[in-house]
């Protein structure tokens, strides 16, 4: 059995960031076709093109309510100095850890609707791993259009203490090998880019080789988490276009890096209720896993 390690954080610094929770924002938006035609390109969709009117596709809704900081206000990292709407955690890993949606099956995001995103800090709550400190952050947010509520999201952020050198990772998790339906996904810097690019994502992770092996420790670019998941949901939509899909649930395991290609995996259960869905790396170890509700 491995010891958690000693924290880092002082208990004044805990009570400070957990003073975060309940602080709350909205931003406003409108569903524009631009973004949509740039994601159906990077992920090699010969969609017909948006117009007033069209379906968001489920998580779509990543392109809008972007971050949008003055370059003066960026660290080191690439994202917004910390202490804004998000906590200051002082630990210099930030990842995407998971999420969980639910779409309003009678009111769907459409082009050319005006949207309000009202968020607020749902938790902050402070772990201690082998490795050190994890602060995990629930952020809870409700998107608005002219007709009411039309989805709800939990998003799970981590943030971890840099890599030990020689430390060791985490037990991986074996994927099944078997799904109806799969795809295989070689990663590369313009992929990565592209994605960057349509969510004005300047993690320096996502691009920045450089930056990523010798400050964060990793082998290779990181792969968004959020591209794998909305990869994952184009599977299940290649293979059920008709289909309503009403919630996702799914958690990030482990890292996945630009190095090696990883697959895509959707498994309908036999009820026909739900899909499914799981990545893993070269290794066959699991990445993402989820669930996706159908209607």
């Amino acid at each position: 059995m491995h010891t958690p390690a000693t924290s880092t954080l002082s208990a004044d610094t805990l009570a400070q960031l957990q003073a975060w929770t309940g602080k709350a924002e909205t931003l406003d938006d409108v569903i524009t076709a631009a973004p949509m035609r740039g994601l159906a390109a990077m992920l090699d969709r010969d969609d017909t093109l948006p117009t007033p009117g069209t379906f968001l596709p489920p998580l779509w809704h990543w392109l809008y309510f972007l971050p949008q900081h003055r370059q003066s206000e960026l660290g080191s990292d690439g994202h917004a100095r910390r202490g804004g709407f998000l906590p200051p955690v002082p630990l210099p890993r930030r990842m995407w850890a998971g999420g969980r949606l639910h779409w309003q099956p009678g009111n769907p995001l459409r082009v050319g609707d005006t949207v309000a995103r009202h968020s607020r800090v749902g938790s902050v709550v402070h772990k201690r791993g082998r490795s050190g400190d994890l602060v995990f952050v629930r952020v809870d947010h409700a998107v608005h259009n002219a007709h009411g509520l039309a989805l709800t999201e939990e998003h799970d952020i981590v943030y971890r203490a840099a890599a030990l050198p020689g430390e060791a990772a985490p037990a991986p998790q074996v994927a099944p090998s078997t799904a109806d339906w799969q795809r295989a996904v070689v990663p590369d810097d313009v992929l990565l880019f592209r994605y960057s690019a349509l969510t004005f994502n300047g993690h320096r992770i996502h691009y920045d080789r450089a930056y990523v092996t010798t400050i964060e420790g990793y082998p290779g670019l990181v792969v968004h988490g959020p591209l794998i998941a909305t990869q994952l949901l184009d599977l299940v939509r290649c293979h059920l276009p008709q289909a309503l899909l009403t919630g996702f649930d799914f958690k990030l395991l482990r890292p996945t890096f630009d190095v090696h290609p990883y697959r895509l995996h959707a498994q309908p259960t036999a009820d026909g209720h739900s899909v499914l869905v799981w990545a893993n790396d070269h290794e066959g170890f699991l990445t993402l896993q989820g669930a996706v509700a159908l209607g």
